[in-house]
């Protein structure tokens, strides 16, 4: 099975030339374990939902894309976009209802650590399936965990399975990265 995988990063300005800290790792996702992607940046509120309805609405084949991987900033379970602060709530209702089946990841730009109530709350506005992402702040960015983590999403079709794996295989960085999944 080949997975597909939508990759929005958020950056200071998207009209200047940045270089992303997320294409190579992307790069590598289609070379090395054929997960097609696609990759787009955003740099305020506006420009996510607008990513994020162009996605939904535009593209004929997002019910095939499993994957959404979010490289924002931040931390207390608040993305930082245009250096304003956004709750996981807030964010789960921009995606109410819309991301049915999906599994939504974090980068470990943002450290994710929820309540139960909360995870609860994301999963059931969105629809999606999963929500996972890094509780520990380390100085690596987590696209090699990551990359494992997608590629393994392509071989098991349980995400508790998925994480097992995850954890027996790479258990070392897993585990102080603070790998977290809820479902």
């Amino acid at each position: 099975m080949q997975s597909k995988l939508f990759c929005l990063e958020s950056v200071p300005d998207v009209t200047s030339q940045t270089s992303s800290i997320i294409l190579p790792s992307l790069e590598k996702l289609a070379l090395q374990y054929n997960i097609t992607n696609v990759y787009q940046t955003c740099d305020s509120i506006e420009g996510l939902e607008e990513s994020l309805s162009t996605l939904l609405y535009e593209d004929r084949n997002f019910h095939d894309y499993e994957i959404l991987y979010l490289v924002f900033q931040g931390n207390g379970n608040q993305i930082t976009i245009d250096n304003y602060n956004y709750s996981l709530e807030e964010i789960a209702e921009f995606f109410e209802g819309k991301l049915t089946g999906k599994l939504v990841h974090f980068a470990n730009t943002m450290q994710l650590e929820l309540n139960q109530e909360t995870a609860q709350y994301f999963l059931d506005v969105t629809g999606a399936c999963a929500v996972s992402g890094y509780k520990n702040n380390v100085p690596i960015l987590s696209t090699v965990l990551d990359n494992q983590f997608f590629a393994l999403y392509q071989e098991y079709d349980d995400v508790t399975e998925i994480v097992e794996e995850l954890y027996q295989k790479h258990f070392a960085i897993a585990k102080t990265m603070g790998f977290t999944l809820y479902y």
